[in-house]
């Protein structure tokens, strides 16, 4: 019998990562990148242009390598697409328990 363990809401702690939010936030934020770039229809020369990244790690963050790239870098490349990027500290929720960063798109 096959056993089937429900996973968490990040599949990067699932999968033992000891920088398994690191990882979510890059993963959800490159999402983005590769989203608006598909939907302008440009080729990856073209998005590297403006996103002042080489080819070769422009086709690494849109495969979901991009461990070389920093978060910042990321949220650069976002402004770069025209879009406006937002960090909205959330008030105190009383807790001793951390609180979370996540990426929302407008």
């Amino acid at each position: 019998m096959t056993m089937i363990e429900e996973g968490s809401t990040n599949v990067y702690t699932d999968l033992g990562f000891t920088n398994a939010d690191e990882m979510l936030i890059k993963a959800q934020l490159a999402t983005q990148i590769r989203n608006i770039i598909s939907a302008k229809q440009w080729t990856q020369t073209e998005a590297c242009k403006i996103l002042d990244l080489s080819q070769p790690k422009l086709s690494n963050l849109l495969n979901g390598k991009f461990r070389g790239i920093s978060e910042t870098k990321m949220l650069d490349c976002l402004t770069r697409l025209g879009r406006d990027v937002q960090i909205v500290i959330g008030s105190d929720r009383h807790t001793v328990t951390p609180g979370r960063v996540s990426v929302v798109a407008a």
